[in-house]
């Protein structure tokens, strides 16, 4: 597997222990992880830029989410406006339950990809 990057629609600022927002467009923060060979390179939370907007936050984060190169979004749910330019940029898109713990939401991608046949250790994270 090489390396690539995940973004997960947050409610904090507590990295793998933080859970995932109820929303996409309007979560307070993204946890950014960028992932080599199956282990975390570097992780990084940032704040969502599309928070003081009322309406269309969603295409405003995925722009964002698009300039800093993420190969993957994890969120519970995504707008069609936000989906379509996601699918334009060719980022997938994993949806999990809001409340699910940042890390288990990695894990979840990581099993994944490597059901694909894309993985390398399966005891790594």
């Amino acid at each position: 597997m090489s390396k690539f990057r995940i973004a997960v629609a947050t409610n904090g600022r507590r990295g793998l222990q933080d859970t995932v927002s109820e929303v996409f467009g309007k979560a307070n923060t993204f946890t950014i992880i960028e992932i080599k060979a199956r282990e975390i390179q570097t992780l990084k939370v940032i704040k969502n830029p599309a928070l003081p907007y009322e309406h269309g936050a969603g295409p405003i984060a995925v722009k964002e989410l698009v300039d800093l190169g993420v190969d993957l979004v994890i969120a519970p749910h995504l707008g069609h406006g936000a989906s379509s330019i996601l699918e334009h940029h060719g980022v997938s898109v994993l949806s999990v339950e809001a409340g699910t713990a940042v890390r288990t939401a990695v894990e979840s991608a990581l099993e994944s990809e490597a059901e694909q046949g894309q993985g390398d250790d399966p005891n790594k994270i």
